[in-house]
């Protein structure tokens, strides 16, 4: 059996996908559609490709881990955050919290440091962040520069690999 339908999840096999996709090292992949040789690049759209398998969407970046490791993990982590790099140097299996680290700073800051706000209270630059899967403050600081660099700090002791500074 190629894939079989489990509830939501679609467990495809590496056979599977090896057999109707080529993998490019640029990390796009070809497949035939209508007998037509096409390549799939997230890169000239969509933010996150997806084909239809079984009638099921499965995201690019799936087939792409799948094809090279014979495996699917619950995450794939985008090592620099680029949704549209499918290399396969750049995807890495992941937890929902580790995949969640791994995020760019949120579209509504402020102060142009990822984990770093004004209090208004305390008139500070303060530094919160996950730690242990709990938000914590880390520190409040008079110098924007210096808050950026305790949370670059604090980052990479408590996110480690998955830590990313923008």
């Amino acid at each position: 059996m190629d894939f079989q339908w489990d509830g939501n999840l679609l467990m495809l096999t590496q056979e599977f996908v090896r057999d109707r996709f080529t993998y490019h090292e640029d990390g796009t992949l070809s497949y035939n559609k209508n007998g037509k040789k096409v390549i799939a690049n997230p890169a000239k759209g969509a933010k996150h490709l997806s084909v239809n398998i079984n009638r099921k969407p499965v995201r690019f970046h799936r087939i792409v881990f799948l094809w090279n490791h014979g495996y699917l993990p619950e995450y794939i982590d985008h090592i620099n955050g680029d949704a549209t790099d499918n290399r396969i140097e750049n995807l890495r299996p992941a937890s929902k919290h580790q995949n969640n680290l791994n995020k760019g700073k949120l579209s509504r800051n402020k102060s142009g440091c990822k984990n770093v706000s004004w209090s208004k209270v305390n008139k500070k630059w303060v530094v919160v962040m996950s730690v242990h899967r709990k938000y914590t403050h880390i520190g409040s600081f008079e110098n924007l520069e210096l808050a950026d660099l305790v949370a670059t700090e604090a980052r990479n002791l408590y996110h480690g690999q998955y830590a990313r500074h923008s």
